[in-house]
């Protein structure tokens, strides 16, 4: 399929869920790119076949921003014109791409691109960040990672706009891992995230790559940490986070987030060795 004239981008499969992306929702809820904007409009990128997600991201956001908004983009007019009728205050749909076309050119203060690069080629997710992130107010933020069908495996990586204190450069600035930690032990440990990396880096896993030692790294952490599982997946899986920051990883927050099942570092501790998908400030 191809995108809408004027769109940049191409149509994805358009599959979701509901409750899907509600890891990377509490992330942005707590990101202070939203909760100090002085404008929170936000944009869902590319929300698929079903106007859910949009709706639940402006429900959880107005848990700690009363006055966000939401707006809903997809290149396909179809997904647009089925979502229309759900709309309400605070929720809009517009056909778009990653040029991120909003009344009166405003600027959002987020963009959230989930599951919409996989179907990219590598070499084609610089060119997408950059026009999303020319789109953002300054300071604005840029969250683009994938997931799993339920939600309960993804990753993302955080980029900003310049232009706001303590924002120096346009780029990427974090990597965040989230996990259902009661599951994990069943579904072999923390490299289960390896099948759902960002395009960025899922064909990095591999030697000689960051993202790849610290899977490794994460591994072998939540294996020494075994004995833990016997109080909660909870408890063991912070034990093995903060094993990581003991052993040099460059690990943020700390246990209250933690025990969400999150780890964020920044992206330079796992970006590209070859110096690839670094954006000029």
């Amino acid at each position: 399929m191809t995108a809408t004239r004027g769109a940049r981008g191409r149509i994805t499969r358009g599959t979701t869920g509901v409750n899907r992306l509600r890891r990377m929702d509490r992330w942005i809820a707590a990101h202070p790119a939203l909760r100090h904007a002085a404008d929170p409009l936000v944009v869902d990128l590319g929300y698929g076949a079903s106007h859910r997600t949009p709706l639940e991201l402006l429900e959880r956001l107005r848990a700690v921003r009363a006055d966000v908004r939401v707006v809903g983009i997809e290149i396909d007019p179809a997904r647009v014109a089925a979502a229309a009728p759900f709309a309400r205050d605070g929720l809009a749909f517009a056909v778009g791409g990653f040029e991120v076309p909003l009344a009166g050119d405003a600027r959002p203060a987020v963009i959230r691109a989930a599951n919409v690069l996989r179907q990219y080629d590598e070499a084609e997710v610089a060119e997408a960040w950059a026009t999303m992130l020319a789109r953002l107010q300054p300071g604005g933020l840029l969250l683009e990672g994938t997931c799993n069908e339920v939600g309960r495996v993804g990753s993302w990586v955080g980029l900003r706009a310049a232009g706001a204190l303590g924002v120096e450069a346009t780029g990427p600035e974090t990597f965040t891992i989230a996990l259902h930690l009661d599951s994990l032990a069943e579904a072999g440990g923390p490299s289960v995230v390896a099948e759902r990396l960002p395009k960025a880096l899922i064909h990095r896993n591999v030697p000689g790559e960051r993202v790849h030692e610290l899977l490794r790294a994460l591994d072998a952490q939540w294996a020494r940490h075994a004995p833990l599982a016997t109080f909660s997946a909870r408890q063991r899986w912070v034990a093995a986070v903060q094993g990581l920051r003991d052993a040099g990883w460059p690990v943020r927050d700390g246990v209250t987030r933690w025990r969400l099942g999150e780890l964020t570092l920044p992206w330079a501790a796992v970006a590209p060795r070859d110096g690839a998908l670094a954006l000029e400030a």
